[in-house]
């Protein structure tokens, strides 16, 4: 008799690492929002206001 491909029951993962994987995609992307908002502030700070939204505007007229 054939067996089906795919078992009934499906197979658990039992390993110490298991779950990790959201829990490290979580902490990766809150460190890069991090540094992308550090350096954010660092813009503004060293070049002042109206030359840190100028960029930003031409940036954004660059891409569009």
């Amino acid at each position: 008799m054939a067996q089906p491909l795919h078992p009934s029951h499906p197979l658990q993962d039992n390993s110490p690492t298991a779950g990790r994987t959201p829990f490290v995609l979580l902490l990766a992307g809150a460190g890069i929002g991090g540094l992308l908002v550090l350096g954010a502030l660092a813009l503004w700070f060293h070049y002042g206001t109206q030359m840190f939204f100028e960029m930003i505007r031409t940036g954004f007229a660059a891409c569009f």
